[in-house]
């Protein structure tokens, strides 16, 4: 049975730091791409970082770009999200995603329950 659970959300104050967690298990970590996702009330669901795999490359969103910093340490099966100052607009819930490419047309995806993530101002 695959599990992504999802830790160290929380609240913080503005300019403040935060490292979330997301330990998997039931699938070989190293074969997926591990991404970090969020979703603030009302809206849609948005892609925040990404760490592939195969080349160790990792993908930031623009408004995250310099403040967040997504490593992965295989030997624990964790992909960690390091936050640093932290935005009211970065309030959300944020959701892991593991990822592998199956066929040329599909994927296979896993998803986290979700961990809350609150920036004061």
């Amino acid at each position: 049975q695959v599990q992504l659970v999802e830790s160290g959300g929380g609240l913080v104050q503005a300019g403040g730091s935060l490292r979330l967690s997301c330990t998997a298990s039931g699938l070989t970590f190293n074969q997926y791409t591990i991404a970090w996702f969020r979703q603030a009330p009302g809206k849609e669901r948005e892609f925040v970082a990404s760490h592939v795999h195969k080349d160790g490359s990792s993908y930031y969103a623009d408004s995250v770009k310099g403040r967040f910093t997504i490593s992965r340490d295989i030997a624990k099966n964790t992909v960690h999200l390091q936050m640093n100052s932290l935005k009211p607009e970065d309030t959300a819930i944020y959701y892991c995603n593991a990822r592998q490419r199956v066929s040329p047309d599909s994927d296979e995806d896993w998803w986290g329950q979700g961990t809350q993530v609150t920036v004061s101002s």
